[in-house]
């Protein structure tokens, strides 16, 4: 499933930042947590901007 996490944020991000909509998005359609979405993008020097919950 890390593979899979991490080839979608890959696929998303742009100028090495993910919005907070589309990481939560990914979680959503990818059935985890947020937390892992951010423990990934994290791992991957990507910065999750725009956060409207305070989830990243």
């Amino acid at each position: 499933m890390k593979d899979r996490i991490v080839e979608e944020i890959k696929k998303k991000t742009i100028n090495n930042r993910l919005p907070c909509h589309v990481a939560r998005k990914i979680a959503e359609d990818l059935a985890v947590s947020y937390k892992e979405i951010g423990k990934a993008a994290d791992e991957l020097n990507i910065k999750i901007t725009s956060c409207e919950l305070g989830c990243f």
